[in-house]
């Protein structure tokens, strides 16, 4: 089908008007390849009405430009089948007439006469008296001399001639530059060029050809691949209707990536037919790829700037470069054509070529390695230097898929056994651990013994783990332990199955100037001190031992124990242990955390530094001031005013959290949930700080969502336990009490084995101390409340004695509550954590009987709550607002708490009726007038604020 030919079909129409009027014209349609010159011509006999004009056809080819007449005895010929068929005529003898003329003509006899010419056209003079006559002739460039001949003699003769001829012209063909071709077409009155087709044709012929509208995405994809050529588009869509592809924005990068063959032929067809200069310069252009500057490509082409130049302006007329100034194909369909053109000897020959002249001329090593990369044997003595350089830059720009190719390329050339495949060696390894860990570990295995010292293969290793917090396989393990062993002398060799549990303790790193001066070890030896100890944090032997190693470190000043990048990592790790572990005191670990934060630069590249690490252990100590001067003195050099990627939400989102800031919080949680997925550090990080704002904002939507993403990302204590609390959420909000407390002890009881300790890091406890008591164990209630103010005071942070105090208050059966929340307020007013000294004055209010220190106290837990975000009744007070028990309910009445209590745990209407005896209207009354009371709107906000005022989930 022809689409938006609708100007060059009407031109037609009023050339063979006027052709019957006796004006005779001649129309040439020229372009590049594909626009689809053959398929009009082919179209043209119906723009006259049927039987009222003959019609000589010819088709032009390479192979027959040397048959006499090849073209006019095809004219001749076509006329005994078509035309019309009136009195009067005789098409068939007018035919044969005309072949005898022509066969008495011999080729050997050169250049035809002009009487033989002139016998030719009185034929056609006769066809003409009765009807008009439609002479087409399809690609001109390729017809025979002696048929151009009569083609220019006929033109220069037309008049008195009811004729129309119309010839078809490629652009950029070398047969277009013939001086007969050039004649003939020079005396058309007119040069018509088919236009690309737009996008509303494209979107028609894919509907055509597959059957169904496009996708606007699809359809825009086809017209820039095609750029609106016919044959292309065609081509591609009889391709895609092969494979039952549907039109789809899914499947819109099939289109860039399809090769039809019939396509690639015809592209094949029309270079092979070109001079050799233009063949050259299209094969330079395919092995180079695509060059902003295009004096290489004719270098390579073996052009000077003349030739150069012409052979581009060729290329570009017959459509197979794209652009006015860069040597770049339209589309890879193109640049197959042209490999497939070439001979694997030649190609590799110019890939050779293309290597030496890029190098030599100073250009990028990534454009030289993609010469090297085709090639099966490098025979330049710079070939591996450029592809490791090459390989950096990959890394750099982030694309290690593309440094492993070219690093493994390396490789191949590197037979010696040596330092230089050693270190090759290692680059490959630290390129591959993002996309082949297994191959990563196995390269580094296979440099080791080619390495010269305990240090240098103690660095490969290392490269394995570039981060503190890279979670390592069982054989990176064994061989940080190996090296780690040799760097730490005998007193780690002895214990290699305790792995890191002696590391430095007994010579090397250990005793040899401590974490800032690392002596004979050096520096890689408190780095393989820090991964392995980190690697071990759930293992409560090695929590102690960690602790007892930095009380042995302690002594050093910041300025040496700071000063190498390998004893911050061990100082952070280690102090992170001792919070894990809440082994030591609160402050002091503060102390060291905030004074080590200090040396960690504000502008280091995201979790390459062991900020993070310090962040949690400042969070564990309640240090959060120290945690949150050091992030906004980072934002101000690093020239933001608010976190704009990953690592900032995440940072941010975990400071709010322990300052209880909720919806600060929750803000910073929503970026972080629209951020794509990160590595596993990454990951595990964005998670904890998520599964940290549910628990404290009891979100059981968010702390699902967490539970999901953890149960597919994450194994090992961190989700199995601590994101385990958050099934507690949606276990008490379906009512099950019983099993919501067996979940909360059973985290307990892992982080306990594991010797994770910190009561401000791992609440379960006051989680189990409220799911007890509803279930009315006082017993259990009590045991817990007491051992984690006990852990608390040992630790000695202030919200987790706070907490611990509020906790007992609430188990108190000695008359002690009211003072114990006076105690809990004043330890929590040494707190940042403004929503657990909000829980602590909200309870004291629920305790103390009407009068102006209850009014004062409610009224600054109503201003806490605005600041931390969470639910609190308007206008309340202590008086009306305490319920039988003396529990702050917004001013429910008994039944009503009841009620809502019993609604929360997933009980219809119907069932609450049948609990408490009582009719399904009673029930309806009662929760209008608790929403009422509490100002929301239903169900889906009861579960919330109870929360928050004390009546449902711990709070």
């Amino acid at each position: 089908m022809l689409l938006e030919r609708d100007a060059e079909f009407a031109t037609v129409r009023e050339a063979l008007r006027a052709a019957g009027e006796g004006q005779s014209s001649q129309l040439l349609l020229a372009g590049p390849l594909g626009t689809g010159r053959s398929s009009l011509l082919r179209e043209l006999p119906g723009c006259a009405d049927p039987g009222t004009v003959y019609v000589l056809r010819a088709n032009a080819a390479p192979a027959e430009r040397d048959f006499p007449f090849g073209v006019v005895r095809q004219l001749f010929d076509s006329l005994s089948v078509t035309g019309p068929r009136q009195a009067g005529t005789d098409a068939p003898q007018a035919a044969e007439a005309a072949l005898r003329v022509l066969d008495d003509v011999a080729p050997d006899t050169g250049p035809p006469t002009d009487r033989a010419l002139d016998e030719l056209r009185a034929l056609l003079a006769g066809l003409c008296t009765t009807h008009p006559v439609l002479l087409l002739v399809d690609d001109l460039q390729w017809a025979d001399t002696w048929s151009l001949r009569w083609l220019a003699h006929l033109a220069s003769r037309r008049d008195g001639l009811r004729l129309l001829v119309v010839c078809t012209l490629r652009d950029g063909d070398p047969g277009s530059g013939d001086p007969l071709v050039q004649e003939v077409a020079a005396e058309s009155s007119q040069v018509l060029r088919p236009a690309p087709l737009s996008l509303p044709a494209t979107e028609e012929l894919v509907r055509v050809h597959l059957g169904e509208s496009p996708a606007p995405e699809f359809a825009r994809t086809c017209y820039r691949s095609s750029r609106g050529n016919p044959l292309h588009l065609e081509s591609v869509l009889r391709g895609l209707a092969t494979t039952g592809c549907r039109p789809l924005a899914a499947n819109a990068a099939l289109v860039r990536t399809l090769c039809p063959p019939h396509l690639r032929e015809r592209i094949l067809g029309c270079l092979l037919s070109q001079p050799k200069p233009i063949r050259d310069v299209a094969a330079a252009i395919a092995v180079l790829g695509e060059q902003s500057d295009p004096e290489p490509v004719g270098r390579l082409a073996g052009l000077d700037d003349v030739g150069f130049a012409a052979a581009l302006r060729s290329l570009r007329r017959l459509g197979l470069l794209a652009g006015a100034t860069r040597a770049r194909f339209p589309h890879r369909v193109v640049r197959d054509a042209v490999v497939s053109s070439m001979s694997a000897a030649e190609r590799q020959r110019l890939h050779e070529e293309a290597a030496g002249l890029l190098y030599a001329d100073g250009h990028p090593a990534e454009q030289v390695a993609a010469q090297l990369m085709a090639l099966p044997a490098a025979r330049y003595p710079w070939s591996a230097a450029v592809l490791r350089s090459a390989a950096d830059t990959a890394l750099r720009r982030g694309a290690p898929e593309q440094a492993v190719r070219w690093l493994r390329r390396a490789l191949l050339d590197a037979v010696d056994q040596d330092g230089d495949r050693a270190s090759l060696l290692v680059e490959l390894a630290a390129a591959e651990r993002a996309v082949d860990p297994a191959a990563a570990e196995l390269h580094v295995a296979q440099a080791l013994p080619l390495l010269p010292s305990a240090r240098d293969r103690a660095a490969a290793v290392l490269r394995l783990a570039p981060r503190v917090t890279t979670p390592l396989t069982p054989s990176v393990l064994d061989l940080l332990q190996r090296v780690g062993a040799e760097l730490g002398g005998s007193g780690t060799g002895g214990d290699r199955a305790a792995g890191a549990g002696e590391f430095g303790e007994a010579g090397g790193a250990g005793k040899a100037g401590g974490a800032g001066e690392a002596g004979e070890a050096g520096e890689e030896a408190l780095r393989v001190e820090a991964r392995l100890r980190y690697a071990q944090c759930e293992d409560h032997a090695q929590l102690v031992r960690s602790a007892a190693r930095l009380r042995e470190l302690e002594p050093a000043g910041p300025d040496v124990a700071f000063r190498s990048r390998g004893g911050r990592e061990l100082r952070a790790v280690l102090l992170l242990a001792a919070m894990l572990g809440a082994e030591g005191e609160a402050e002091q670990i503060a102390r060291q955390a905030g004074a080590l934060l200090e040396w960690e630069p504000a502008t280091a590249p995201g979790r390459q530094t062991v900020a993070p690490l310090l962040l949690f252990a400042l969070v564990g100590a309640d240090a959060v001031r120290t945690a949150e001067s050091w992030l906004n003195a980072a934002e101000r050099d690093d020239g933001r005013r608010t976190p704009a990627d990953a690592l900032g939400h995440e940072q941010r989102a975990l400071v709010h959290v322990a300052r209880g800031r909720l919806s600060q919080a929750r803000t910073h949680a929503e970026q972080l949930l629209q951020q794509p997925a990160g590595d596993w550090e990454s990951r595990c990080f964005s998670l904890s700080v998520l599964a940290a704002l549910a628990l404290s904002a009891g979100d059981r939507h968010l702390g699902a969502q967490v539970v999901s993403e953890a149960s597919s990302a994450l194994t090992g204590l961190l989700p199995t336990a601590i994101f385990g609390l958050l099934g507690t959420l949606e276990q008490t909000h379906e009512g099950e009490t019983a099993k919501a407390l067996e979940t909360a002890l059973d985290c307990g009881r892992q982080l306990e084995a594991a010797g994770w300790r910190n009561p401000v890091f791992f609440p379960w406890r006051p989680w189990a101390v409220s799911l007890s008591h509803r279930l009315g164990d006082r017993h259990l209630a009590v045991t817990l409340a007491a051992e984690e103010y006990a852990r608390a005071t040992e630790w000695g942070a202030p919200v987790a004695i706070g907490r611990a105090l509020r906790l007992r208050a609430r188990t108190d059966e000695e008359g002690r509550g009211t003072e114990l929340l006076r105690e809990a307020v004043e330890v929590l007013r040494d707190s940042v954590n403004e929503l657990e000294l909000y829980r602590a004055m909200r309870d004291l209010g629920r305790s103390l009987a009407a009068g102006p220190e209850a009014e004062r106290v409610l009224r600054e837990a109503g201003e806490l709550a605005v600041s931390c975000g969470v639910p609190w009744p308007a206008g309340a007070s202590a008086a009306g607002s305490r319920g039988p028990s003396g529990r702050l309910d917004g001013g429910l009445t008994p039944s009503e708490s009841r009620v809502a209590s019993l609604a929360v745990s997933g009980l219809t209407n119907q069932e609450i009726a049948v609990e408490l005896r009582v009719s399904a209207r009673a029930v309806e009354k009662h929760l209008t007038n608790s929403y009422r009371k509490l100002g929301i709107s239903g169900r889906r906000e009861l579960a919330a604020v109870l929360h928050e005022m004390g009546t449902d989930v711990p709070g």
